[in-house]
């Protein structure tokens, strides 16, 4: 490829970086604002929203310029094709930090329900797991990546462990129910950027060595394994 096309490459993955950088912020300035009930935390979360669908939006028509202005093939096309589907997630993890700070705005009006499961563990789970899948991306690293996509059960398991013990506190405490459904939603949205990060880990495997972590049953019968 041309040396044009190498520099529309390096522009490309200083914009992925960039975007890693402003929704790891964006979860951990969320994290922070339902621990410490912070409302005015929140609102920089829910400000900062357009930006990252913006910058999503850029590097978006800029994978797509690429891809006709220079049809890739081999591991520069697994690289075009894995930024799109890594943007897409991206600003998705965005969204879901927006929906945990809007849980702010309730949960500061009383005092936090009494709960003996660890939601403060979750959270710094999927902020460490969030965080070791964009090392992974920065460092193209696919032994790092695959071992990411073994740590996302955890995180499920926490989040039913978590749902079980807020149902039966709702039954117990109604007159809590408003507290207790909006850590539900924190739980049920840290799960899933747990899961898109565990996303962006798969196609970081994808992007270094063409193998697919998805599905890896199906992948290995269509492949006669």
């Amino acid at each position: 490829m041309s040396a044009h096309f190498q520099r529309e490459i390096s522009k490309l993955k200083q914009q992925v970086l960039s975007l890693c950088a402003m929704v790891e912020g964006q979860v951990e300035k969320a994290v922070r604002a339902v621990q410490l009930r912070d409302d005015e935390l929140a609102a920089e979360v829910e400000q900062l929203d357009e930006e990252i669908d913006l910058r999503e939006i850029e590097v978006e028509e800029e994978c797509l310029k690429t891809l006709a202005l220079y049809q890739p093939v081999a591991v520069d096309l697994r690289f075009v094709v894995s930024t799109l589907k890594i943007n897409h997630d991206l600003e998705r993890i965005g969204d879901l930090a927006v929906n945990i700070a809007r849980k702010v705005r309730g949960l500061v009006l009383e005092p936090p329900p009494e709960l003996s499961c660890d939601l403060g563990l979750m959270c710094e789970k999927t902020q460490y797991l969030l965080r070791d899948s964009i090392d992974s991306l920065i460092g193209m690293n696919a032994s790092d990546a695959a071992s990411i996509c073994t740590r996302d059960d955890e995180i499920d398991q926490m989040k039913a462990t978590i749902r079980k013990e807020i149902e039966s506190a709702i039954r117990q405490r109604p007159d809590k129910v408003g507290s207790l459904l909006r850590l539900l939603a924190v739980s049920r949205n840290l799960e899933r950027i747990a899961d898109l990060a565990t996303s962006i880990a798969e196609d970081v495997v994808y992007l270094v060595e063409g193998r697919i972590m998805r599905h890896p049953t199906l992948v290995a019968a269509r492949n006669g394994g």
